[in-house]
């Protein structure tokens, strides 16, 4: 940590010391009340990060001095856990030395240690034989169906990154919808529970269903976009299979209902200006989500 941040933090924790003899000068009458236009001068001071401690402290009360005494050891607390937070993200960025900003919101760098515990027994699975090096975490903006500028996240194969910032970006400016662009880990690596809650994502090791082999998901090199109005179709058996459930009304790619990939959709048209294949053009199944590159 640089001598600024250090400088920077001696003196909140002296601040803090000087507000806590205070505090507990007027404990001793076990009770305190400051007026709420006071608190919001004394909190910027500490910086965003303590306005909710903060709160807790000066709250007009009626408690008593235990109350006060423990409100104070939790903002020290908290203090270290922010000076530990800090280092670790310092630590992250110096990891991250080769980020890549394509545009404001749209980067991609190497895998650091925060998205490693994040993924690890996850997507990124024990037998998992593709190395850290050959993944890249992917920062995105995106406007979800409410219309919303939302920040999405992809873990892919550094092959196919620059493909996939300026993809989004395009998306992007042109305001396409999309609903959820998260880490599939945050569904506990289930492409299903994914799927069902229309979650755009990338990596994930794994086999292609039915089969013992890797899907393109697995190398990072595939992607499914809105995936509850873009369907995986089967046939087991000679019976059709729609997946995710509940998504049978899209399988009829005539409809015309909103959010469906087409050979006309911007989405479709940029994937495939960028060398991918869309899983709709398949034969034997279709999958509209789906867009894969083959190195």
């Amino acid at each position: 940590m640089n001598n600024d941040t250090n400088e920077m933090n001696n003196l909140k924790f002296r601040v803090l010391l000087g507000i806590t003899a205070a505090v507990l000068g007027a404990a001793s009458f076990c009770f305190i009340r400051i007026p709420k236009a006071e608190q919001t001068e004394i909190i910027p001071a500490f910086g965003s990060f303590g306005s909710q401690t903060f709160d807790h402290l000066f709250k007009p009360t009626d408690g008593i001095c235990e109350d006060i005494t423990a409100s104070i050891q939790e903002y020290s607390d908290s203090l270290l856990s922010y000076n530990d937070m800090t280092e670790e993200n310092e630590e992250n960025m110096i990891e991250a030395s080769d980020r890549y900003v394509y545009q404001e919101g749209f980067y991609y760098q190497s895998i650091t240690d925060d998205i490693k515990e994040r993924i690890n027994g996850l997507s990124y699975k024990e037998d998992c034989t593709v190395p850290y090096e050959d993944l890249r975490y992917v920062s995105v903006l995106y406007v979800n169906f409410n219309g919303e500028t939302m920040h999405g996240e992809i873990v892919c194969n550094k092959a196919i990154a620059q493909d996939l910032v300026e993809i989004f970006y395009e998306l992007y400016c042109n305001e396409y919808q999309i609903d959820k662009i998260r880490l599939i880990d945050e569904y506990d690596a289930d492409d299903d529970l994914s799927c069902a809650d229309n979650n755009t994502s990338c990596f994930n090791f794994r086999m292609v269903y039915g089969s013992g082999n890797l899907s393109k998901h697995a190398l990072g090199l595939a992607i499914d976009i809105n995936p509850f109005q873009n369907p995986y179709i089967t046939y087991p058996e000679g019976v059709e299979r729609i997946s995710p459930p509940g998504s049978e009304p899209y399988a009829d790619r005539n409809s015309g209902l909103p959010h469906m990939i087409t050979e006309n959709d911007l989405c479709y048209r940029l994937f495939q200006q960028h060398g991918f294949t869309w899983g709709g053009h398949w034969n034997t199944i279709k999958d509209y989500q789906h867009f894969q590159k083959e190195l």
